[in-house]
């Protein structure tokens, strides 16, 4: 099986992936915790859910994404009377090998809570137990070989509830081809819901780069029909580096965690330019390609952007930060950066305190 063989050793592409997800879990299980002390009226729990947790460990022996999640729990004594996890896979191999894995782990006992482990296919019935519950804040993995299971429906029932983000594995090339093949019409309807007719008709004879930036930005647009999303696409590519094998999309309903989760995956890119992380590998070839072009911006196309967007405003430095960055490459420090040399350039005018160690966040920026 396919499915198998993805074990078979440590890509460097999955040990990416695992770093992304064991990193911002870290974060964002810090953030909520934090927040859970403060508000007591708050559960005092969190979870971590992943749906296609596979063996545990590759076939080299190297650890795979839920014992890493499992080891930053246990470094972590807040986490360990807090932590609930649900590792979910329908093979049957793979719940024995993990639940074994799981068992070696040292001082897995430190944990209050066992983590379960399910053995059931991914598919609207997961998704309907937890639409029906209210959940406690839960970071979601969901990590499928190719595209069975997936669903907007599915991904809401993790958003939900407050506190709550989602990672996918989006696999490009399978759902490109399947756009093209009636015999699975179900499942991109799953995907992209509504949308997904006109969706084919947009793609219908463009060119691979044009094609791929509205098929990224499909799902994106179907994500946020939802409500109000933050969804940042992680790309990787074919060992050749010339084709796109799949996207991560990070959804989440606060600015904090699309924050949190921007730096980490700007610092896992491999390439940048002035600075700026690629987050795709790829270069934009068109301004139509929206998000993937906006992610791909170069950093001296800023302060052009910043005074045609905020033409005759004046903004804090972080209100500019906060409402710009969506959907951008850009972080904070660039932000900081950028709009230092513009005062300087006399392009704006500030008021407010200044500080020897860079651009305050209360700084009000008055633009022409």
């Amino acid at each position: 099986m396919k499915g198998d063989k993805f074990f078979d050793e440590t890509r460097e592409q999955s040990l990416v992936k695992a770093t992304i997800v064991e990193k911002y879990f870290g974060a964002w299980s810090q953030i909520i915790t934090g927040a859970q002390k403060r508000y007591h009226q708050h559960a005092q729990k969190i979870g971590y859910v992943d749906l296609f947790a596979g063996p545990g460990r590759y076939k080299d022996g190297a650890i795979s994404t839920p014992l890493r999640v499992l080891n930053t729990a246990l470094q972590n004594e807040q986490l360990h009377d807090r932590l609930i996890t649900i590792f979910n896979d329908k093979d049957e191999n793979h719940v024995r090998t993990l639940s074994e894995a799981i068992s070696d782990l040292e001082q897995i006992k430190l944990l209050k809570h066992a983590p379960q482990i399910w053995n059931e296919e991914v598919g609207d019935n997961i998704a309907l137990q937890f639409e029906k519950m209210s959940v406690i804040p839960v970071l979601a993995f969901i990590d499928p070989w190719g595209y069975k299971g997936l669903s907007l429906r599915l991904v809401n029932a993790f958003l939900k509830d407050w506190g709550c983000d989602c990672l996918f594995f989006f696999n490009y090339a399978r759902i490109n081809a399947g756009l093209s093949n009636s015999k699975v019409r179900r499942h991109m309807e799953a995907l992209f819901e509504s949308h997904t007719q006109a969706l084919i008709d947009r793609v219908t004879g463009l060119p691979p780069e044009e094609r791929e930036a509205l098929i990224v930005e499909g799902i994106a647009n179907a994500l946020k029909t939802y409500g109000h999303r933050y969804v940042l696409p992680f790309c990787f590519k074919n060992e050749s580096g010339k084709r796109t094998t799949h996207h991560l999309i990070f959804v989440t309903k606060h600015f904090k965690g699309y924050e949190v989760m921007k730096e980490i995956m700007a610092k896992e890119s491999s390439t940048d330019h002035q600075g700026v992380a690629s987050f795709q590998y790829m270069p934009a070839a068109a301004l139509s390609q929206g998000l993937l072009f906006e992610l791909n911006r170069p950093l001296n196309s800023l302060k052009d952007l910043l005074l045609l967007d905020f033409s005759g405003q004046s903004l804090t430095m972080i209100d500019i930060y906060r409402q710009h960055s969506i959907d951008k490459p850009f972080l904070n420090k660039h932000y900081k950066t950028v709009l230092k040399e513009m005062e300087e350039e006399g392009l704006i005018k500030t008021s407010g305190r200044k500080s020897k160690r860079g651009f305050a966040d209360n700084i009000l920026c008055v633009f022409p």
